[in-house]
């Protein structure tokens, strides 16, 4: 996949037509169940491809905590986030990004813990899938939520020119505000990606697989009551070191992905850029 071209006009066109920034959160993610095209059961592959339109393709996987406190991101980047991060990129010399949103939720007690579309450079499309997502705002009193499926599914399910050609890792994002489930038993997986050979894994490990093709990042967001725990913060930094990025609001994803995708020591975010901020990275 990665057909068409990213058009900020157009995006921020479609924005206006849509009313996206009138809706609620629901109205905009009008999905009451899993759209059967983000259903991961059964699939083998997403797919980042160079192309005559995109000969250098760039992959980048953005995981969305699609539990209860979460759904006001997925909003946020579809009125004005997503053109932010493309926009950014695009203009400082990454010409061919390929944007693939994951959903995740949680394993143990949700219906649709992992959510899957495909590889898209074209604004339009990235605009339907994003919109696709089911917000299914489960989550449970457990230890944190699945985004470790977000590294399964990169690590496991992924296939990127970027990589296999010239040797480059894509960038992976989950964005969240708890801490990550500690494993993934096998029965589990087969569950959710149909029939096949699977083993238990736990999170270091699929950390590790996903790392192999990818920068990992997750970003935490602080402003929720479970994103301000200091526990949950310090067991991030504990897994991923530097790569925790930390996130006072919602409406700083957009510019921290953008920066730590093109890593121009001499960029800075403004506060022109995000408005007035206090920490933009830990």
């Amino acid at each position: 996949m990665g057909f068409g071209s990213y058009s900020v006009e157009n995006s921020i066109t479609r924005s206006a037509l849509k009313g996206y920034d009138t809706k609620s959160t629901h109205e905009v993610f009008s999905q009451r169940s899993i759209n059967s095209a983000m259903n991961p059961y059964n699939v083998k592959l997403r797919e980042s491809r160079d192309s005559k339109e995109h000969p250098d393709s760039l992959a980048i996987v953005i995981g969305l905590d699609l539990t209860g406190s979460m759904g006001s991101i997925p909003h946020h980047l579809v009125k004005e986030g997503l053109t932010h991060i493309m926009e950014k990129i695009m203009g400082d010399g990454e010409p061919d990004p390929q944007v693939l949103f994951l959903g995740v939720g949680d394993h143990e007690t949700d219906n649709s813990p992992l959510q899957v579309g495909q590889f898209e450079s074209g604004d339009e499309l990235l605009d339907k899938w994003l919109t696709d997502v089911y917000l299914e705002g489960g989550g449970g009193a457990n230890e944190g939520e699945s985004y470790l499926l977000a590294w399964y599914f990169a690590a496991m399910h992924t296939a990127i020119d970027c990589h296999e050609k010239r040797g480059r890792k894509g960038f992976l994002f989950t964005i969240g505000d708890e801490p990550t489930l500690k494993e993934i038993p096998k029965h589990t997986i087969q569950a959710l990606m149909g029939d096949g050979q699977y083993e238990n894994f736990s999170a270091a490990q699929l950390y590790d697989k996903a790392r192999e093709k990818y920068d990992v990042y997750h970003i935490h967001v602080k402003e929720t009551r479970a994103g301000s725990m200091q526990s949950t913060i310090d067991g991030w930094k504990q897994l991923l070191a530097d790569n925790l990025l930390v996130a006072e609001r919602k409406e700083d994803i957009p510019f921290i992905i953008a920066k730590t995708v093109l890593k121009k020591e001499d960029q800075t975010i403004t506060k022109d850029d995000v408005g007035s901020i206090d920490e933009i990275m830990l």
